[in-house]
């Protein structure tokens, strides 16, 4: 495995009023990865992002970026927002701009890029999100998953190297959040690395390369996604349920002995083709056991 892009040693941070929100938290954030923050609502993980992008400084603990320890200086925070993009959870939060033509352009211009750089960062983004022909629209009038689509596209138009989500699946109905998990898996497919926070292990479990498990300020646990999310008295600590998934299909491992495809399924077409495999497998026992069974033949006695 590569070294880390970005990594967090033993971060602290202390709300005013004494709300300790991060307790000695440790992270690494590797390229080409997709990693989810998992863990119940105020157990810190916003706070940990807005540290990740450099909008909060640690009270304790460092942050590197290529091995490096970040800096906090005008100049070098604006380089590292260039390379770290964050999408809060609630667009409306990051969308200021009328029209979402004007709000995908907001970020290149800051950059100071010439127009035509800015007009082709715009569509690409735009085209990689597929909402293109939303690029006229008013901001206020777009539904609640098109704005999160136009908040990353303005992020995304300053080509980040890491894609960091607050809860990208919150508040979207299921359409919606088919719509934008494919909208993301074009954008790591073209190299970003992906992180996002959520409470919902089913998509953790089903979509991320790793997991890092949230309690209480700190991580308790980072590690590849099936290996900690089989974990259940972590999960049980961190507040956390098993993945529907993975339940059923251990369920079934206790009748079928191995996975039939060579490792537990991480989506819904996997498990049903794990399903499958057990019930053929049942089936066909039952069949041979029946096969094998003694033959009982009746003699027939004559009449007196």
């Amino acid at each position: 495995m590569s070294s880390p892009i970005l990594a967090v040693h033993g971060l602290e941070y202390v709300y005013p009023g004494g709300i300790q929100a991060l307790k000695g938290l440790d992270l690494t954030i590797t390229k080409g990865r997709k990693l989810a923050l998992l863990g119940f609502n105020g157990c810190g993980k916003t706070t940990l992002l807005l540290h990740l992008n450099g909008t909060l400084k640690p009270r304790r603990g460092t942050i590197t970026i290529d091995g490096q320890p970040a800096a906090y200086d005008r100049r070098a925070r604006t380089v590292w927002r260039g390379r770290v993009g964050l999408v809060l959870q609630e667009p409306d939060d990051q969308l200021f701009s009328a029209s979402v033509y004007q709000d995908v352009s907001f970020g290149p211009l800051n950059l100071g890029l010439s127009e035509p750089e800015v007009r082709a960062r715009i569509k690409e983004s735009l085209d990689a999100l597929q909402i293109g022909h939303l690029a006229e629209r008013a901001t206020h009038m777009l539904s609640f998953g098109q704005k999160k689509r136009v908040a990353i596209a303005g992020i995304l138009a300053m080509r980040p190297e890491i894609l960091i989500l607050d809860e990208p699946n919150a508040g979207l109905d299921p359409c919606g959040v088919t719509q934008l998990l494919a909208a993301l898996q074009r954008l790591h497919a073209l190299g970003t690395t992906l992180v996002f926070s959520t409470h919902d292990v089913d998509l953790a479990y089903a979509w991320a390369d790793e997991v890092a498990i949230f309690g209480e300020g700190t991580v308790l646990r980072q590690g590849a996604a099936v290996e900690v999310l089989a974990d259940r008295e972590l999960l049980r600590a961190a507040g956390l349920k098993a993945p529907l998934i993975l339940e059923l299909a251990q369920e079934l491992l206790g009748e079928a002995g191995d996975w039939p495809t060579g490792g537990p399924p991480r989506s819904r077409a996997a498990l049903l083709a794990v399903i499958r495999a057990t019930v053929n497998r049942l089936q066909a026992n039952r069949e041979v056991e029946l096969f094998c069974q003694p033959r009982r033949v009746g003699l027939l006695k004559s009449k007196p």
